[in-house]
């Protein structure tokens, strides 16, 4: 168990001092509902109930964690979360069942409290929005390119889109395949969940997408590793390697401790996805894209457990902003059973994206609103339509117009000229067939880096 002496909980804790168990709980429940209540920007009913249970949770972690910090083992022993077998020249990492017992300091609870209050922001204003629905696949591209640059992939997000509406880009082939098979793999997850859980065998299924055509098929698509594999810089081998993740005899073993976790957790969500992301990669249960894989199961257990009315938040944006941060806080388990810092960097990167996801989404149906204004004088309703394609994608090409709205090539054609005609979209090269448009101030929000700070620096 990780601990820390009570003279650190009580100095960082909100309140001097205590007359009794019963007067603590009340001071600290009443600094809780001030620091947790939201600003007065109006939250529909069904986001104050998700509040209201989101907070219940802080509150019994402040009764049964904090208040009985005197049953804490005050030693300063760090918890190596799992143990080291030797496998002859080297030896393997067998991380222990989830959960640990975790230290429920003041500035965890206030780092859950911060990402629970964010995201009940984005749930209640990202639910009115008018139509979040145009948004959801921007922004799984999105997520996709940055989850895949994690692990070097170099295709950006205005290749990918420019690609799927029929562009030729210069990047390689292989590159574009393998964002796109993100974005396959997280949409198949997505349709899943409607029949099945959370599980080992989805994970499977996700990584079957996402490897399949890349790499050869040497990933060995949807299929455990039957080798021992390993952590490293570029050519390092098994000797030098950072990190050895279980035998291979030892990975089903601990998957199936990793899916009753997933089940059974009675923790709070964001705290329970946090710890299962740290287990499923010190697993590391294929020989290639466990990242990946890893980080899919991130959104889709939001969605599963209905954190939000519409998948907006992804937080691969804050984990490649950070990424040396990201690793740090997964290899601090692994060697010093540093729970307490990967939480509070998990629950941070919550926070953060659940602002960014907010303020993209809102600018975005700002623009989508005035683009709307502007061409709905027209006695055609088509420039609306093709304005609302430009939601999905800011890219598009009078073919792809055509075919989404079932129209003639012409009528597609006068549609994306009215929006040319009114700065909305710019042909993009000089082709005189098969011309590309854009809606470059649409696609600047999608690709502006992720704000890391809140809105006001503090």
């Amino acid at each position: 168990m990780m601990t820390r002496p009570h003279s650190d909980v009580r100095a960082r804790a909100p309140f001097r001092s205590r007359c009794g168990h019963c007067n603590g709980q009340r001071i600290f429940s009443s600094w809780l509902f001030e620091r947790y209540e939201p600003p007065g920007d109006g939250f529909t009913r069904a986001n104050s109930q998700a509040r209201y249970f989101r907070l219940s949770w802080i509150v019994k972690i402040a009764q049964n964690a904090i208040f009985d910090h005197k049953k804490a083992d005050v030693g300063h022993a760090t918890n190596i979360p799992g143990q080291k077998v030797s496998q002859g020249s080297y030896s393997a990492f067998v991380p222990a069942p989830l959960p640990p017992e975790l230290n429920w300091t003041p500035r965890l609870i206030g780092a859950l409290s911060d990402a629970d209050r964010l995201v009940g922001r984005l749930a209640g204003e990202g639910g009115r929005l008018p139509n979040p629905h145009i948004l959801i696949r921007p922004f799984v591209q999105r997520e996709a390119v940055l989850s895949s640059k994690i692990e070097g992939t170099q295709a950006t997000l205005g290749e990918l889109l420019a690609a799927e509406a029929g562009a030729i880009v210069d990047r390689s082939p292989e590159d574009l395949r393998e964002v796109g098979n993100y974005v396959v793999a997280l949409e198949h997850g997505i349709s899943r969940l409607k029949k099945l859980p959370l599980c080992v065998r989805l994970a499977r299924e996700l990584h079957e997408k996402l490897m399949t055509g890349v790499q050869g098929n040497r990933a060995a698509p949807g299929r455990f590793r039957k080798i021992q594999n390993w952590i490293g810089k570029p050519g390092s081998t098994i000797a030098t390697a950072s990190y050895i993740p279980p035998p291979p005899g030892e990975v089903e073993p601990c998957l199936a401790a990793w899916e009753k976790f997933l089940h059974e957790s009675t923790l709070p969500p964001l705290v329970t996805i946090a710890l299962a992301h740290y287990q499923f990669e010190a697993i590391h249960p294929f020989l290639d894209g466990n990242g990946r894989v890893g980080r899919l199961l991130i959104t889709l257990f939001l969605i599963e457990h209905q954190i939000l009315p519409t998948p907006l938040l992804y937080l691969s944006a804050f984990f490649e902003a950070s990424r040396r941060d990201y690793y740090d806080g997964l290899r601090g388990i692994s060697e010093r059973g540093a729970w307490n810092d990967w939480l509070e960097y998990f629950l941070l990167g919550v926070a953060r994206m659940s602002e960014d996801a907010l303020s993209r989404a809102m600018r975005i149906n700002g623009l989508l609103s005035e683009w709307q204004r502007k061409v709905s004088g027209e006695s055609s309703g088509n420039p609306l339509r093709v304005v609302e394609l430009l939601g999905a994608n800011p890219f598009i090409t009078i073919n792809g117009a055509a075919d989404k709205l079932k129209i003639a090539f012409t009528t597609a054609q006068r549609a994306v000229e009215r929006l040319e005609r009114a700065k909305i979209v710019k042909r993009m090269g000089d082709a005189k067939r098969d011309r590309v448009y854009c809606a470059t101030s649409l696609l600047d929000i999608l690709e502006e880096p992720s704000r890391l700070k809140p809105p006001d620096n503090k």
